[in-house]
């Protein structure tokens, strides 16, 4: 059976052309994480020994990847944005792949209509990395099943805004390594089951009034020329309604979609088990590689006054490890958050 376990981790620098920069030889603490419609970011805390700090003082943000390996095998990978160099440690901040598409715009004008938003995506991404690609591939997971209209104009707005935009409205992203994942918000595969016993320090069960909505206005542009609606007054919950503006809809069908979509990731209330600061027992029945966002866990609490017991989507993971000290050994901690949307919930 496979089990979390208790991982150790190496980190490598490597530059553009694909050598190695340097080697992380003593890596005193190490941070990555994994996250749903957005970009993750990973830290290590190297203390250089020998050549390593020569090499390490040659890194440069943008220029130079972070790669981090868990028993081997590569878990999280990113270019370097910012260094500190200090007495003795050498600190390396990354962000995933997708951090690029916050600095690149559309190279291309183009309009789509009435496809899916999978395709849409895809395009968005391939279009980004199309003049200078650092190295990138794109897996379609599955389609939207959510189509609409879309227009992009030449240079106007940055690439990433318009990615996390489509996730608004009817998909789901996430990066894991070099690799760019578009799945739809229904995704249901899971990847383990986790209960009360797997959480030994416990967690917390926590519904987010703040994301609910019970009716949702989406326009195409702030005149109301292009306009969707979906949803209305509900029995339980009374009227609450939420208005979206994008730009890049160009029409009602379109915008109807967007917001349908919107009233299921918020429509019932969307509850969260997260782990906070509580590590994932190293015998829990997961594969830490495969703790990926967008897939799902088999969640069973009864130790909160909130009962759950459901598939749940995972929305992020952070894996920390740390080196320790004579009397208090490193150890390795892993948070998961999960959570029921709309998507699950119905």
């Amino acid at each position: 059976m496979t089990v979390a376990g208790c991982g150790s981790h190496t980190a490598r620098i490597i530059d553009r052309d694909g050598g190695t920069v340097s080697q992380a030889d003593i890596l005193v603490e190490v941070e990555w994480s994994r996250l749903l419609d957005d970009t993750s970011t990973a830290r290590i805390l190297v203390q250089p020994e020998g050549d390593c700090c020569e090499q390490l003082g040659r890194v440069r943000a943008w220029r130079h990847t972070l790669a981090i390996y868990r028993e081997g095998m590569l878990v999280w990978t990113g270019p370097i944005v910012r260094v500190e160099w200090g007495l003795g440690r050498v600190e390396v901040f990354a962000s995933d792949i997708s951090v690029w598409l916050d600095r690149r715009v559309p190279h291309d004008s183009m309009t789509f209509t009435d496809v899916d938003l999978t395709r849409i995506a895809e395009w968005l991404i391939t279009d980004a990395f199309a003049p200078d690609d650092p190295g990138h591939t794109v897996t379609v997971v599955g389609l939207a099943r959510v189509h609409g209209s879309r227009s992009y104009i030449k240079e106007v707005g940055q690439s990433g805004d318009h990615l996390r935009d489509l996730a608004e409205t009817g998909i789901d992203y996430t990066v894991v390594g070099a690799n760019i994942l578009l799945l739809p918000e229904d995704h249901q595969a899971s990847v383990g089951r986790l209960s009360d016993a797997d959480f030994p320090e416990g967690l917390v069960v926590a519904e987010d009034g703040a994301s609910l909505a019970t009716r949702w206005i989406v326009a195409g542009d702030d005149e109301g020329d292009v306009l969707g609606t979906a949803g209305g007054s509900h029995a339980y919950y009374g009227l609450l309604e939420q208005y979206l503006e994008q730009t890049a809809i160009t029409d009602d069908a379109s915008a109807e979609q967007a917001a349908r979509a919107k009233l299921r990731a918020s429509l019932p209330v969307p509850v969260f088990v997260d782990s906070q600061e509580v590590t994932i027992s190293p015998q829990a029945a997961v594969d830490v590689a495969t703790l990926v966002p967008g897939w799902c866990l088999d969640i069973t609490s009864a130790l909160t006054c909130r009962t759950v017991t459901q598939r749940l989507k995972i929305t992020g993971v952070r894996v920390e490890e740390d080196g320790g000290t004579d009397d208090d050994p490193g150890a390795e901690r892993i948070q998961v958050q999960v959570a029921v949307t709309g998507a699950e919930g119905s």
